[in-house]
């Protein structure tokens, strides 16, 4: 799914009926990011001739996707019907599971979520498969002005063969080969896209971050969780490599004698040194794990040094310490325009943002360009999101 760039769009243009489908995205994507637009700024900017344009609006109005919300200023002749896309139409189910538990929320076409449910994580997948179907039935029923353009995506914390839609290996819970696309899509009849969390997470920041990352075509995300994972971006689409195997860096050795190991099994991770059982971890050791202070969550932990807490600051600054050892790796193998931070540790940005600046600037070289350090804007639950733009972002992208 690649994303389109509207400077460019014009001259992309399909004018065979074979390709219709490449016009409608870009009049999709001309009314997402210039709206409140008419059909005849769509014309001129695109040079499709107006009737093409008309026709095709026409058929988004009907699939639910934009609407039509008055006239604008003339310019001598009539006034012209200004369109935007259409908030409220179910179009995204996103299913996002995770270590701790799994959430499952109804979007429309702009990202905005209809309805969520969240329900706790079993390590019984086929007991997992059975509430996850029932939620869906639940949210479904609640639903109205649902179309044929509903499908489903789903992120994983492990291997997603995104092609085959196979969930492939999720670590954590020792799943291999988890044919949940394959249920969903029997049970509803709905099509279902998997990928591992932080590819979704990148095309979730490709498609609805800050606008400063949506305009560049090379970066990079780390989500940072129970484990590390990282999204990679080249030329405005996800790099997934073989099998959906690309950018498990989480393994990759940046240190030794990790406060907790990996989910591989080893003490030299990234994972094991800069993940966020590990920042809970060095916390355990300097409070002592006996008081009843250690038993505390990510969460928590960020709470206590956002207001000075010493144990906090020293366990969050340790972190930091292998978390920019690891963005320095990935800076010299891959130069990125940007690396964008998820997670919870982005509300400690600013006890870490200097840390980690300081030590990725050492890697760079000084005729290079330095790279931008960013904090996600995705909110509370970066990976739901991802897993809503699985399906979204599919809605707008270049089938090229």
């Amino acid at each position: 799914m690649k994303r389109i760039y509207l400077q460019k769009a014009k001259h992309q243009v399909a004018r065979s009926k074979t390709i219709r489908g490449i016009n409608r995205q870009i009049v999709l994507n001309y009314v997402r990011e210039q709206s409140p637009i008419s059909r005849a700024q769509i014309a001129r900017e695109t040079n499709l001739q107006r009737s093409t344009v008309s026709a095709i609006v026409d058929e988004l109005q009907t699939a639910g996707l934009i609407e039509e919300i008055g006239v604008g200023q003339s310019s001598g002749g009539r006034k012209p019907t200004l369109l935007k896309i259409k908030a409220g139409t179910p179009v995204a189910l996103g299913i996002d599971v995770t270590p701790r538990c799994i959430s499952i929320a109804m979007a429309d076409l702009t990202g905005a979520v209809l309805d969520q449910e969240v329900i706790p994580i079993s390590p019984n997948k086929d007991f997992i498969r059975l509430q996850i179907t029932s939620v869906i039935s639940k949210i479904i029923k609640r639903q109205s002005g649902i179309t044929d353009e509903l499908e489903v995506g789903i992120s994983i914390p492990g291997i997603a063969d995104h092609a085959t839609g196979q969930a492939v290996y999720i670590p954590y819970f020792q799943w291999s080969n988890w044919n949940i696309s394959e249920e969903i899509t029997r049970e509803f009849g709905l099509p279902v896209t998997i990928d591992n969390d932080a590819n979704a997470v990148a095309l979730a920041e490709l498609w609805f971050g800050q606008e400063k990352i949506r305009k560049y075509k090379n970066f990079i995300t780390v989500l940072i969780s129970e484990g590390i994972g990282t999204g990679i971006v080249f030329d405005g689409q996800v790099y997934r490599g073989e099998r959906g195997a690309a950018g498990e860096f989480g393994h990759m050795i940046v240190g030794a004698n990790a406060p907790v190991q990996c989910s591989c099994g080893n003490y030299d991770c990234w994972e094991a040194l800069a993940s966020e059982k590990a920042t809970i971890a060095r916390y355990h050791k300097l409070v002592n794990s006996h008081l009843p202070s250690a038993g505390m969550n990510i969460t928590q932990l960020i709470s206590l040094a956002n207001i000075g807490e010493e144990q906090a600051l020293t366990a969050l600054k340790e972190t930091a310490k292998y978390l920019g050892i690891g963005l320095s790796n990935l800076i010299v193998g891959f130069s990125p325009q940007a690396i964008v931070i998820s997670g919870s540790i982005v509300k400690a940005w600013d006890l870490v943002s200097d840390q980690l600046q300081a030590i990725t600037e050492k890697s760079i070289r000084h005729d290079l360009p330095k790279p931008v350090l960013i904090p996600s804007s995705l909110g509370e639950n970066p990976t739901l999101m991802g897993a809503l733009s699985l399906v979204l972002a599919g809605k707008f992208a270049s089938a090229s």
